[in-house]
């Protein structure tokens, strides 16, 4: 990575509680964390609205639209951490981890968690051709209009950092508490 980071050592603010977070949880902080650590009120505003998205859908919903973006980003850096906090917020066992994220049709999820991985995958490779056809197979699964917009934003957002840190050429580190087994199943999606 080109840009220089913020030093863990004169960190204040949004910037230390940043590097904090990454410590409490995993002893080190994460190249990810440093980049955007660059611009801390970016940062800031970016959890604002994850902030705002993720009440409606609730946590399974924006961890499965968040990896439907993810894969069909290629993005390893989410792929590894949104698989990781997947598993350890308990909405799937290893086993189904590892299926979903070889293919998730294949999971034994549910029809409207496969229509959310689904609807994600198409916001982050090819928006433009989406309908309204699109989200009313999302509200025929029962989700609400707040609902569609929020699934819609939590793709778009992780779009907006996975992009980001592509772009940056963030290195990708080992993420602790995940099987090689399950970092081998979070990364098949960049092999196609």
């Amino acid at each position: 990575m080109i840009v220089d980071t913020p030093e863990l050592s004169s960190a204040t603010g949004h910037v230390a509680a940043m590097y904090r977070e990454d410590l409490d949880a995993d002893g080190r902080v994460y190249a990810h964390t440093r980049a955007m650590a660059v611009n801390p009120e970016a940062h800031e505003a970016f959890e604002a609205l994850l902030g705002a998205i993720t009440p409606s859908i609730g946590l399974r919903t924006y961890e499965l639209a968040t990896l439907g973006a993810a894969r069909a980003i290629g993005s390893p850096h989410c792929l590894l951490a949104h698989g990781r906090k997947t598993l350890r917020a308990g909405l799937v066992d290893e086993e189904q981890l590892d299926r979903l994220a070889r293919d998730y049709t294949d999971a034994d999820l549910s029809e409207a968690d496969v229509a959310v991985m689904a609807f994600a995958e198409r916001v982050s490779v090819d928006p433009r051709s989406m309908t309204d056809a699109d989200s009313r197979r999302l509200r025929e699964l029962g989700f609400s209009d707040r609902q569609i917009v929020d699934i819609a934003l939590a793709a778009a957002a992780r779009n907006f950092l996975s992009r980001a840190l592509l772009a940056l050429a963030v290195p990708v580190d080992e993420v602790p508490g995940l099987t090689p087994a399950l970092v081998d199943a979070l990364l098949s999606p960049l092999e196609r």
